[in-house]
């Protein structure tokens, strides 16, 4: 199966990856977007939808390779999407400059200062993930920029399939350790904030998926990581727990975010959507409908303040 490439069009484009359960995200992180630019004439935005490859689905129910453990490949995962952040240099034929984000997260300054700035000759710029996955040297492709010319090694097709073969590991590809390390700079932390908002914030990631703010007193719907560790011993919980109640059976509920500005921040820009019409109130109650949504959502819109931004619509 051949993944199109796009058509000839501006040498600027960010791809915000979806799927179901995180389509409203996307929508609502492309209206960031748009909102804090200056330069929307400048750079195109395209919602990467997991359906919108049948790649991805070819392989649904197949065992895949993931931190040295065989691990089954299914679309209704929180992040089924994330192979997708590997697509863009070849979606835009390897021409010109392209930004991958996840669709939690929201931009709070302009994209275009991010897109314009200097590599250096990096063929890919990102962050350092935090914890454990940063001290063994993952890097954070949740948001990267890169320079299409120099990945023509990305070939998404041959490395997908290779998941499955065994012979690709889905942790060292996503972490970026399949890549020469002197094609990689480092730009600063505030263009993928791990839920830290403050005012040097340029792009907030709600990152901990289980405080997404959107999310709060819904049943979990994300399978954590369960590779064999003899410690920390929740390694062996989340095992049996999955082998005796499936992937989300006894995981919980999502928790209210610690900081309520992010969760105001977030509420302010659907509010924001819904005047615009980016949204609609039935789409709201849809999302809910499929506990994709809080739902109390509508009564948290009602009394959420306006954004103090003003935006650039």
């Amino acid at each position: 199966m051949t993944v199109p490439s796009e058509e000839p069009g501006m040498e600027h484009c960010v791809f915000i990856q979806a799927n179901d359960k995180q389509q409203l995200g996307a929508l609502v992180a492309q209206y960031a977007l748009r909102r804090n630019s200056k330069h929307n004439d400048r750079f195109d935005i395209r919602i990467m939808h997991y359906d919108d490859f049948p790649i991805l689905r070819e392989h649904e129910g197949q065992m895949y390779l993931r931190d040295g453990e065989w691990r089954r490949w299914v679309r209704d995962d929180l992040q089924s999407f994330t192979p997708t952040r590997f697509l863009p240099p070849q979606l835009m034929n390897y021409q010109g400059r392209s930004i991958v984000i996840d669709p939690d997260i929201f931009a709070l300054a302009d994209i275009w200062e991010l897109f314009s700035r200097d590599m250096q000759g990096k063929a890919v710029m990102c962050r350092p993930k935090s914890g454990n996955k940063g001290k063994r040297g993952c890097l954070a492709t949740s948001v990267m920029l890169m320079d299409n010319a120099k990945l023509t090694h990305w070939k998404f097709e041959e490395q997908f399939h290779a998941m499955f073969e065994g012979i690709r590991d889905y942790m060292p590809w996503v972490c970026l350790k399949y890549e020469d390390a002197e094609t990689i700079g480092l730009f600063e932390p505030e263009w993928n904030d791990f839920d830290h908002l403050d005012e040097n914030t340029r792009m907030l990631h709600n990152t901990k998926r289980k405080t997404q703010p959107w999310k709060t007193g819904l049943p979990v719907d994300f399978r954590a990581a369960d590779s064999f560790r003899l410690f920390p011993p929740k390694h062996w919980f989340r095992r049996a727990r999955r082998a005796l109640f499936g992937d989300y059976g006894l995981a919980g509920r999502y928790r209210a975010h610690p900081d309520p500005n992010q969760e105001a921040f977030f509420f302010g820009l659907v509010r924001e959507c819904l005047d615009q019409g980016v949204i609609t109130e039935d789409l709201l109650r849809e999302e809910m409908a499929k506990n994709h949504l809080r739902h109390d959502a509508l009564e948290l819109l009602d009394r959420t303040p306006p954004l103090a931004r003003a935006g650039n619509l």
